[in-house]
């Protein structure tokens, strides 16, 4: 079984894939991200496998130093099936993980053993938890880690979904699963993933800056305050600064897009949010402001913490008509802060 790590859940969208190199290759080493391919229901066959080629393979080249899993929780019976022979293209050499789990259709699970098998990368065994723990799932997973060569690792992903406020005994419900589920195997890496980012509104973001709980972060900790003896060996994971069912949506087509956004900063209690204009003429004021009220925050870590400080820096005291961002850039400044402070408060 490995050390902690922290393990995002992330889109293998360009913001993301850009965010994770933008990361210092201290904060690199401790990042073992969860890449999900976004569903596309509804696509031609040829289509569909350009896209999925194109997204695992940039996440191949972003992650050539570093293992990381890689998986399709959202797709159709069609996307599931390239998926089967994607896994098989990436080959003996990718450092990206196969993730299968219980309730799958039976041909996914297969070809993410195969693929397993064929690389000695191992298998992610991801377990959904978005209420109360079953305990008839117990059997579920151990008829799956059966299947899976003796000679071959498993990781457990423990997906608690969205927690917010109102799934205040989330951690006492991860604890009741892992119970269950850590005596099955020695797991390579035991992780517990949840969303706390919100769903957020216009309304929101009307009166200057917004603070929401880290309630993801809130049930962590109580689930790493138990005495379990497993608890040590844990690793932290979440959404980054996205919710968790935007892994879920499908690609926007076209142009357009709402004409405002928000900046992301994360703190030890919160996320706080930032309204920003994508288009208009009070689109550079606006967004500059939004800046430097981050940048006035007693929690800033100083604009050399990471490039996403830095970059809030630059926009915050920047002139003339570039600097201020887009749906794409916020996105990626984002998660570069939020991935680097959530990496120092683990080892802190």
């Amino acid at each position: 079984m490995s050390g902690p790590h922290y393990v995002p859940v992330l889109p293998t969208r360009p913001h993301a894939t850009a965010a994770y190199q933008q990361l210092s290759p201290a904060i690199q080493r401790a990042v073992v991200p969860l890449w999900n391919l976004p569903p596309r229901h509804g696509t031609a066959s040829d289509v569909l496998t350009a896209h999925m080629r194109r997204e695992a393979h940039a996440v191949s080249r972003v992650q050539r130093h570093h293992p990381a899993w890689i998986d399709t929780p959202f797709a159709d019976e069609t996307q599931l099936g390239v998926f089967a022979s994607l896994l098989s293209d990436l080959g003996e050499t990718s450092v990206l993980r196969p993730v299968t789990g219980p309730g799958r259709p039976e041909f996914q699970q297969v070809a993410a053993l195969e693929a397993a098998r064929r690389s000695g990368s191992g298998v992610g065994i991801r377990i959904g938890l978005p209420g109360e723990w079953d305990d008839g799932g117990t059997r579920a997973v151990r008829e799956l880690l059966a299947r899976l060569d003796p000679a071959d690792e498993a990781d457990l992903l423990l997906d608690l979904g969205a927690v917010r406020s109102d799934r205040p005994d989330a951690g006492k419900e991860a604890l009741r699963a892992l119970d269950a589920l850590m005596p099955l195997t020695p797991w390579r890496t035991s992780a517990v993933m949840g969303g706390g980012f919100p769903e957020v509104t216009a309304q929101m973001l009307g009166q200057g800056l917004h603070a929401e709980p880290r309630a993801d972060w809130h049930a962590w900790s109580e689930l790493t305050s138990s005495t379990r003896d497993y608890v040590s060996w844990l690793s932290y994971g979440d959404y980054g600064i996205q919710p968790a069912r935007a892994i879920g949506r499908e690609p926007a087509s076209g142009s357009g897009g709402p004409a405002w956004g928000y900046l992301r900063y994360t703190t030890a209690e919160s996320f706080v949010l930032g309204k920003v204009l994508a288009r208009g003429e009070d689109r550079i004021a606006v967004n500059r402001a939004a800046a430097r009220q981050l940048l006035e925050l007693p929690d800033f870590r100083g604009t050399t913490a990471s490039a996403g400080e830095s970059w809030l820096r630059d926009c915050a005291r920047g002139h003339g008509t570039t600097g201020t961002g887009n749906a794409s850039v916020w996105l990626r400044v984002g998660n570069v802060q939020h991935m680097t402070y959530v990496v120092r408060s683990l080892q802190a």
